[in-house]
């Protein structure tokens, strides 16, 4: 197995069921860190420690965001644009 793929230059115009699966399960993983880091950065007294955390969970929070604005996509458009690869 090739680990050093190079990156898709554009992603999918449609989402799949398989897609959508995996971004929810990432935006869970994704929000669940977040709040640890929070509820950690909340709890310490060292303002070093505290900003540190705070940053990662701002990083995860980014995160969320950013596959958050993959999915606000109209995915039955995207869907009716493409060519129709069905065999007859």
């Amino acid at each position: 197995m090739q680990m050093n793929q190079p990156p898709i230059p554009n992603p999918p115009r449609a989402i799949t069921t398989k897609d959508l699966l995996y971004l929810k399960d990432a935006m869970s993983w994704e929000l669940l860190t977040f709040k640890k880091f929070h509820a950690m950065a909340q709890q310490v007294q060292n303002p070093q420690f505290k900003e540190a955390l705070d940053n990662a969970g701002q990083m995860h929070q980014k995160h969320f965001q950013k596959i958050l604005t993959h999915l606000q996509v109209d995915n039955n458009a995207a869907l009716a644009s493409l060519p129709n690869t069905q065999l007859q």
